[in-house]
């Protein structure tokens, strides 16, 4: 029991005066005593001014019968002050007449042995052995106190930020807009902890692990933290790079950690985020795997469906790479229940712009729905950071609240990407603006293409300009004749360049990549080309390990290769020969976009149907 803080501050106030009382005697000490050279010794010897003496090898202090003036350097100054004590320091060469000299002036000497005691001795010989026991012993306390992996210290600890029923997560499922399948699965787990009978009655078993699959944003996150604040009880939260450390072993004492604590507050949620970091398939790689990563994967396979068996912990994990997991992490009896969280629909979209603009000064008139419906494709972290970039413009014009205006400029700086200030010559900018205007008259013109949201020369993020496609609703299938047609869009920018001015110039490098990927997955993963047949091939699939890439076995011959390779570029050159019909055959309305670009710099799509004709 700790001490009344009156009497904690009694012992302070004591030693803090026996430290100022022991520093004042030194002080006064020292203010006595004066460092005199030998030469000045001798001369009051001689006049019988030296009461006493010490000797300590080749140092002499002492006292004087009557005090001396000292002159002394202070700051540049010379001081003069009385003392009664000195010291000085015998000369090399022996002075055969100071004992003698002593004596005939009754001068007391007292000598000092310069060889250590024996106490001295004996501490400095065992002082050494004494540090190891001490180091050992307190290794071993570490070691008791921690279990496996004790001799690292705090290294072995899970690290895990723990929630329990008194400090509980303040989201709840009210706060997760949209999602109502994914939330309706979680529900079941939190009505299993919070009810486990209702479950054994009828004879079944909660999953033992979830995992919430989905891409980056779309709130996997956001998701564990409604389960934790609807749960009531102790979640655990850890990143799975946390587990692995630069020492071997530690990755695998953590889990073992992070479950032995779950276990004893049980029931209880372990939440796992970023699983690929720990999960990744073994043996992934050139040479094997990581040595330290695969322990560490071994102990989580180990808790979660080992000898030792428990049924009132439960595990989530997130991920946005399931394709790089374990299979031993995904069969049942570890993560039985995959939850898939793909990206919202505009309905949902809409819910979620509601949830982000709870806290936001909105002005009258704004329509959530259509910002919802002109954002496809984007998900709940994309449109939190809409709401917020609308936010900061708004605030940066020192507006009284946040304007659709604003929200469309946030939305445009996020699909296209900031504006970028540069000097463009005349020349150049003619060039972008018959480029832009080459995707923008063939996507007008093509029917069943995408609507033109709004084209620009002003240089946005890398491009020097951009045109922006945005569809009516979120697309889940795409007909050939649709990606057929976005190749012809693409191609548009170069072949009005070559058209206007007799060649080609390095703005349509991404262009020129993103045909050649999207035509390779038509021919070799989608099974869009005649020539080659409804087979699949693994060009153009992304590989997660460059050694499963390196070591992996062609699958097709080389009389193939050349064929995938003669119809990839039979389905570009198409698509370049039907814009360049297009664009040859409605000359004078791309000249119309071109100069109505370099005036204006940015047309939406309704100025690009005023320009061309509603009827184009």
């Amino acid at each position: 029991m700790s001490q009344p803080f009156w009497k904690q501050m009694l012992i302070l106030m004591l030693v803090m005066f026996l430290f100022n009382a022991y520093y004042a005697y030194l002080a006064q000490q020292g203010a006595q005593t004066a460092e005199i050279s030998y030469s000045r010794f001798r001369s009051e010897l001689t006049t019988d001014n030296i009461k006493k003496i010490g000797l300590k090898g080749a140092v002499i202090s002492g006292e004087f019968r009557a005090k001396i003036k000292v002159s002394e350097q202070r700051q540049g100054k010379v001081a003069v002050r009385e003392v009664s004590s000195f010291s000085t320091v015998l000369p090399a060469i022996a002075d055969q007449t100071l004992m003698p000299d002593l004596t005939a002036h009754n001068v007391e000497v007292t000598a000092t042995s310069m060889e250590p005691s024996f106490l001295v001795t004996a501490l400095i010989s065992v002082a050494p052995w004494l540090i190891i026991i001490g180091i050992w012993w307190m290794g071993m306390r570490a070691m008791r106190s921690q279990g496996p992996g004790g001799m690292l210290g705090g290294f072995a600890k899970s690290g895990a930020r723990t929630y329990t029923t008194q400090e509980k997560v303040s989201v709840t499922f009210e706060d997760v807009a949209g999602m109502e399948n994914s939330k309706q699965e979680l529900k079941e787990i939190v009505d299993y902890l919070r009810n486990p009978k209702q479950f054994e009655r009828i004879g079944g078993k909660v999953p033992k692990g979830v995992l919430l699959v989905g891409p980056p944003g779309t709130g996997k996150t956001l998701l564990a933290r409604a389960v934790a604040g609807e749960a009531g009880v102790t979640f655990f939260s850890i990143s799975a790079s946390q587990f692995i450390e630069m020492f071997v072993g530690v990755g695998a004492s953590r889990v073992r950690d992070l479950f032995a604590n779950a276990k004893k507050a049980a029931p209880s949620i372990i939440f796992i985020d970023e699983l690929d970091a720990v999960g990744r398939s073994r043996g992934a790689g050139i040479g094997g795997g990581h040595d330290e990563r695969e322990q560490t994967l071994n102990q989580l396979l180990s808790e979660m469906d080992g000898f030792d068996q428990h049924e009132e912990v439960i595990v989530l994990a997130a991920t946005n790479r399931p394709d790089v997991l374990d299979p031993a992490l995904l069969r049942p009896g570890r993560f039985d229940r995959h939850v898939v969280i793909e990206r919202p629909d505009w309905r949902d979209r809409e819910k979620i712009l509601q949830v982000h603009v709870r806290k936001i000064a909105l002005a009258d008139g704004i329509d959530l729905s259509v910002v919802a419906r002109g954002t496809p494709g984007m998900t709940g972290a994309d449109l939190e950071n809409l709401v917020n970039e609308a936010a900061i413009l708004a605030s940066r014009e020192d507006a009284a609240a946040v304007t659709m205006e604003h929200l469309e400029k946030a939305k445009d700086k996020i699909l296209m990407g900031g504006e970028r200030k540069m000097f463009i010559t005349p020349e150049e900018k003619r060039i972008t603006a018959y480029h832009e205007a080459g995707h923008t008259l063939v996507a007008r013109l093509l029917p069943g293409t995408d609507p033109i949201h709004k084209v620009t020369i002003i240089p946005r993020g890398l491009a020097l300009g951009v045109t922006q496609q945005l569809p009516e609703d979120d697309r889940y299938h795409y007909p050939q004749s649709y990606l057929e047609k976005r190749l012809t869009v693409t191609m548009g920018g170069r072949v009005a360049e070559r058209l206007v001015f007799g060649e080609v110039s390095t703005g349509a490098q991404s262009d020129l990549k993103v045909v050649t990927d999207l035509a390779e997955k038509m021919v070799c993963q989608w099974g869009m080309s005649e020539k080659v047949g409804a087979m699949t091939f693994s060009r153009g699939e992304e590989h997660p390990f460059l050694g499963m890439k390196l070591a992996e076995e062609k699958s097709f011959s080389e009389a193939m290769a050349w064929r995938i390779d003669q119809e990839i570029s039979a389905l570009i050159r198409k698509a370049e020969q039907q814009a360049e019909g297009l664009l040859s055959a409605n000359r004078a309305k791309l000249d119309l976009l071109a100069e109505a670009l370099q005036a204006e710099e940015t047309l939406d799509g309704a100025r690009v149907d005023e320009i061309i004709g509603r009827n184009a």
